[in-house]
């Protein structure tokens, strides 16, 4: 397999501008060399997930051309990088992009701020370490209407890996009402979405297969894949692109250069930065699936959470002209996390290797649970409108609170969903998630949403407690930042020449 390689314009590109104000344009002034700002510049790129980790830099005269600078410049930036750990060079081929020994992690251990918890179950904290809406006062309801239904079921043996016809109509009629024509047939009903995708992996990859992947994105996907032995293939989202982040273009290119058949994306707004894909982005998806022979399951668990003013798009898979795309769903987020009732809509033959796969692993979703969805489906807006007000105002309160607390966090929020993606000044996440437990609040540290220690300068906010919880939580993580600046603004040490 050829090892992907960036290319030297959209590196250029991602740098933006990376030299010092007081040598731009000139390297022969004397402040700090051109080399040195270069270097952090490509390290801090490293770290925000926008280099991944295994792929290949430019050729040091390919880069020096773009940049405008010497050959030689390029040569001690890559040292430098090579020095430090960041990339790795090996007799032959090209020197590939890397994390130092001493922070590398690949995010599947539990966060230390939950082992502590368990240890001090006392201590009294908010945890921001989940995106989920308690239930709405209708569920009481669902399952009020659902235990009349359920004498119809009860002469049977009650288990229907499909999943009961009513839902699998009410979620038909959904996708049709939204441009996206669909048979109940064309529906499995599942344990949630993530429940789906695992069926899927196990279906469609094989042991050391790629799988590309948004990146950041949902951490329990990234485990799922590499639980089955595939390996996850990050495709860095990019907000400032007119497709609202998605790098179609790297995405082609890196489909072509791995050889991925599957790729898992979240264009609904994906977590953890809430970005939604525009109806040409999605055009596009679906070209880039066909002309690849690449199948994309894209997760729409968050479809519903729609926050701007904006009308939303098709779902993806209504750009599509044969069985490039798959959809997998959700009622966990519209409605309540409890409800573990998730579905596939793809074609039937799929169906039928995915209930070879489930009875293996479970016998069905249980009947209750879809008699309940069916109810909440049936009379969804009202729930929902009334659920998207209550985040919009939540998310306002947490971005006051941050704009006060932390003036230096820099957060672009997305069009939806139920979370933003905080910047930091410096690459502190994991550290700031290991301390801020002592101060009352459980976080998520940017590294759990990326491969191989990418988001260092990055930490998930959710905003789906109530408004005084945040306000809270957002002077204790306050609290927690200070306490770490002192001795780790930069716990890995900006990039020194020797």
């Amino acid at each position: 397999m050829a090892t992907r390689v960036i290319g030297a314009a959209g590196l250029a590109r991602d740098l933006g501008r990376w030299r010092d104000p007081e040598t731009d344009g000139d390297e022969r002034r004397p402040h700090r060399p051109a080399y040195l700002a270069l270097a952090e510049a490509i390290r801090l790129l490293i770290h925000d997930g926008r280099a991944p980790l295994g792929v290949a830099l430019p050729s040091e005269r390919d880069l020096a051309a773009t940049l405008g600078v010497s050959r030689t410049t390029i040569t001690s930036t890559y040292s430098l990088l090579r020095e430090h750990g960041y990339l790795i060079s090996r007799q032959g081929s090209r020197s590939t992009v890397a994390l130092p020994p001493s922070i590398q992690h690949d995010g599947t251990r539990p966060a230390r701020g939950i082992m502590a918890l368990m240890a001090q179950p006392e201590l009294p904290t908010i945890d921001m370490t989940y995106a989920a809406m308690s239930a709405p006062p209708e569920l009481h309801d669902a399952y009020s209407v659902a235990l009349q239904g359920i004498p119809a079921y009860l002469g049977t043996h009650g288990m229907d890996p499909v999943g009961v016809l009513a839902l699998r109509e009410a979620l038909a009629r959904r996708y049709t009402a939204r441009g996206l024509p669909t048979e109940p047939d064309q529906i499995l009903v599942t344990l949630g979405a993530q429940h789906g995708l695992r069926l899927l992996l196990n279906v469609l990859t094989s042991p050391a297969a790629r799988v590309l992947i948004d990146h950041p994105s949902y951490p329990n996907a990234i485990e799922a894949i590499r639980d089955v032995g595939a390996r996850p293939i990050p495709v860095p989202l990019r907000p400032e692109f007119p497709s609202a982040g998605w790098d179609l273009e790297g995405l082609r290119s890196t489909a072509r250069q791995t050889a991925a058949t599957l790729a898992y994306l979240v264009p609904d707004f994906n977590n953890p930065t809430g970005l939604l894909l525009d109806a040409d982005g999605r055009a596009e998806l679906a070209a880039i699936a066909r002309d690849t022979r690449m199948t994309i399951v894209v997760d729409e668990s968050m479809r519903d959470l729609d926050l701007s003013d904006d009308d939303m798009p098709p779902p993806v898979a209504a750009f599509a002209k044969g069985s490039e795309i798959i959809t997998i769903g959700s009622a966990s987020k519209s409605f309540w996390g409890g409800l573990r009732v998730g579905w596939v809509r793809t074609n039937q033959a799929l169906i039928t290797k995915l209930l070879g796969i489930r009875a293996t692993v479970d016998l069905g979703t249980p009947v209750m649970d879809q008699l309940a969805t069916v109810h909440l489906l049936e009379n969804a807006e009202p729930i929902l409108d009334r659920r998207r007000a209550q985040l919009r105002a939540q998310r306002a309160t947490l971005l006051t609170a941050v704009a006060e607390e932390l003036p230096d966090w820099h957060i672009a929020p997305g069009a939806g969903g139920m979370s933003v993606w905080a910047q930091l000044p410096s690459p502190v996440s994991t550290a700031l998630a290991a301390t801020a437990p002592n101060h009352g609040v459980l976080l998520a540290a940017g590294p759990r949403f990326g491969v191989q220690g990418a988001f260092e300068r990055f930490i998930r906010l959710p905003f789906t407690h109530p408004e005084a919880d945040l306000r809270l939580a957002v002077k204790s993580i306050a609290a927690a930042y200070t306490a770490l600046t002192p001795r780790a603004a930069d716990p890995l040490q900006p990039l020194t020449c020797y």
